[in-house]
């Protein structure tokens, strides 16, 4: 795991790390446009990998393998792991070591179609933070063959990710992986775990798509622009943003529009979404 935290040295037996490497880490150096910063504490990757708990036999996938903090330490209990590095020298470092049961995939993951990587994917991750919105919606076109997802991502898009209606994180992120994904927090990351240190908290999270029969036959461009609709105006009643909106697609339902995005819960999002869709059907809508 890396991507735009990552890294440390080679494990000792049994996939665990020892010590930190400070500064240019073994003749690499992070890279301000990828955004690199370098997981190099002990105690985080093997609770990390402990989280994971990687097992010979499954299709794991790793997002940013950086120098390998997290990429060792999961080969040695998994032996076979697919990485995707964007990072030329980096991805050319992983080819050069021809490590047993490695795949290098030198690709920006934002561009990658992971659903040509196999059936009952276990995808991880640094992930970068100028990306990771966009690449988690990426990933929504896998979703049916992923088992789960460990992300490290900024604490403040962990936040609300999993946050509830009526709090200043919940919005249109949590609405959409809350209707695809069931999640949890695993633990948090302190900027001191990194070389060199962000200027933010960071969180891992655990991510497990919804069987199909959960998502109530929905499509997710569907919701994707009744969210946009409904969170375009935060601060304002819903009928000032998404009132206009739905009467462009024709409904003509009875949704309490006299409340702000935050206060409407996933589930009522989804049903006037699956609303939305019915009318589409019916020839009543343009756009949904």
């Amino acid at each position: 795991m890396s991507g735009r935290r990552r890294e440390g040295r080679a494990p000792r037996a049994g996939g665990r790390i020892e010590g930190r490497i400070e500064g240019r880490i073994e003749g690499h150096t992070a890279r301000k446009r990828f955004g690199q910063h370098f997981l190099t504490d002990a105690s985080v990757i093997d609770g990390i990998v402990d989280a994971l708990d990687p097992r010979p036999g499954q299709n794991l996938v790793e997002i940013g393998p950086g120098l390998g903090a997290l990429t060792l330490p999961v080969l040695t209990r998994a032996k076979a792991l697919t990485v995707v590095e964007l990072d030329r020298d980096l991805a050319q470092r992983w080819r050069a070591r021809a490590e047993s049961g490695l795949r290098v995939i030198e690709s920006d993951a934002l561009a990658l179609d992971f659903g040509t990587l196999g059936e009952d994917l276990r995808v991880f991750g640094n992930l970068p933070y100028n990306i990771s919105s966009p690449l988690l919606f990426h990933l929504f076109d896998c979703a049916a063959q992923v088992v789960d997802q460990h992300f490290m991502l900024q604490k403040e898009v962990v936040d609300r990710m999993v946050a509830s209606p009526r709090s200043a994180a919940y919005g249109r992120l949590s609405v959409m992986l809350q209707w695809r994904y069931r999640m949890w927090p695993v633990l948090d990351v302190p900027p001191e775990a990194f070389t060199p240190p962000p200027r933010v908290e960071s969180a891992v999270v655990r991510m497990q798509p919804r069987a199909p029969a959960e998502l109530g036959g929905l499509h997710a461009a569907t919701l994707q622009r009744l969210t946009a609709a409904a969170f375009s105006q935060r601060r304002k009643l819903l009928r000032h943003g998404l009132g206009p909106w739905l009467r462009e697609q024709g409904y003509e339902g009875d949704f309490n529009l006299q409340r702000r995005a935050e206060e409407v819960g996933v589930d009522e999002y989804i049903q006037l979404a699956l609303e939305l869709r019915a009318t589409a059907s019916a020839g009543g809508a343009p756009g949904a």
